[in-house]
């Protein structure tokens, strides 16, 4: 999506297999029509409160260093309203540093569950912290990032390895990891592990 002039360019073919959209000459505007009607008002929050995040909380120069990530319902071709899970990454910015190209996924996740949690996820790349489960709501406590540290763990507890075994591959003490993982469940506002995984793939982690 260039920003510029709100144009789709290079549209996979599902589009079409999942929303009856030809990818050609699909617009913005399309895309905004698929929405379920409860949740347009959330999709146009978010990205407003990203705009003011970016400039208060992190800094509009690290905007390309971020995957965003949120959830919302939108129609498929057969009429249905399903969860989808959406993913943007900057790729460019404009001269003042402001958005220029921004590449865009989105995948079906109703296996996962069938209403948006509307909060957002900031995934730090480049060894920027990741930013879980923020509210739109601009009275709401940022909650703590999670480290670098932090999300190889997570992704380690996603492949199935135990604090030993991730201790052994991280090269550190197996009491750190368990100490990782009480700070990680606490920030997450996960009650197990099984949540803190459906919650990571809900918002783009893993």
């Amino acid at each position: 999506m260039d920003f510029y002039d709100m144009s789709i360019s290079h549209v996979s073919d599902s589009l079409y297999e999942m929303h009856g959209l030809h990818p050609g000459d699909t617009t913005i505007n399309d895309i905004l029509g698929m929405l379920h009607p409860d949740d347009i008002g959330f999709v146009i929050k978010a990205e407003d409160f990203l705009t003011t995040f970016f400039t208060n909380k992190v800094g509009r120069d690290k905007l390309m260093s971020y995957k965003i990530s949120y959830n919302y319902r939108a129609r498929i071709n057969n009429g249905d309203y399903v969860l989808f899970n959406h993913q943007a990454l900057m790729l460019t910015l404009d001269d003042s540093g402001g958005y220029g190209k921004s590449l865009i996924i989105n995948t079906r996740i109703d296996h996962l569950g069938y209403t948006p949690n509307y909060k957002i996820s900031l995934i730090g790349l480049h060894g920027e912290p990741s930013y879980m489960n923020l509210s739109i709501d601009g009275h709401a406590e940022v909650p703590a990032p999670f480290s670098k540290r932090e999300i190889d763990i997570i992704r380690n507890i996603a492949e199935g390895l135990d604090s030993a075994e991730i201790a052994e591959k991280l090269f550190i003490a197996e009491s750190t990891v368990k100490k990782h993982r009480k700070n990680i469940l606490e920030k997450s506002d996960c009650k197990n592990t099984a949540h803190l995984i459906k919650t990571c793939i809900l918002q783009g982690l893993i």
